[in-house]
């Protein structure tokens, strides 16, 4: 599996807190060039919650591009999109059999213990986390940091996204540790929270990216 550099996260919370919508917002990230997204909800799916999530799969497709679920394998059978578990997710294996063999699976890792079990899981990339201090958790696990994620990196050839307290200012320090891929939720949502700013900003993180 390939992974574009690029891993941006949608958290439902975040937006909420700020009124912004979410499929206004998935939207705009989707038209400024991005061909991966993950939906962060860490609330009950509603009613409301579970159609908004299958409206953002059927756009995702329809652009050709990863649409992922976070946390929920039966959110992401019904919606027929990818799914990233964190460690007290269901366990890989029943939600591989619940997938079946073809759907996407990430699972997210914070130590080296954690990403060696890591091998033996039925998962197609995996993420590697805290990178830096971040304030998307409540708990956070203790920062892994560039060096231990340099070394960490050999222990897998999956495909591994760095997430945690990532920003414009340090993003190619993950890249340069050797992630594949590096994960965003704050640095997305830029202070005039509209359709054009989400774009722009957007497009800012796909073109540091390139380089």
């Amino acid at each position: 599996m390939v992974l574009p550099r690029f891993y941006p996260l949608v958290d439902t919370g975040l937006l909420a807190e700020r009124g912004f919508p979410v499929e206004s917002f998935a939207e705009a990230i989707l038209d400024a060039g991005a061909r991966l997204l993950q939906l962060r909800h860490k609330g009950p799916y509603t009613r409301s919650g579970f159609a908004m999530a299958l409206r953002l799969a059927a756009l995702f497709e329809s652009a050709g591009a990863l649409f992922v679920i976070n946390d929920r394998a039966d959110i992401a059978r019904l919606a027929a999109a990818a799914l990233h578990l964190g460690q007290d997710d269901l366990p890989a294996a029943a939600a591989r059999r619940l997938l079946g063999a073809t759907a996407p699976i990430g699972l997210s890792t914070h130590n080296e213990t954690q990403l060696r079990a890591a091998a033996g899981e039925p998962v197609d990339y995996l993420a590697l986390g805290p990178f830096f201090p971040t304030g998307s958790k409540q708990n956070p696990d203790p920062v892994v940091g560039p060096a231990e994620f340099a070394r960490l990196r050999s222990l897998t050839s999956r495909p591994l996204v760095a997430i945690g307290g990532i920003t414009r200012t340090n993003a190619l320090q993950a890249i340069g540790a050797g992630a594949d891929s590096v994960a965003i939720i704050s640095d997305l949502i830029p202070g005039e929270l509209t359709p054009r700013a989400v774009r722009a900003r957007t497009e800012e993180w796909l073109q540091l990216l390139k380089t």
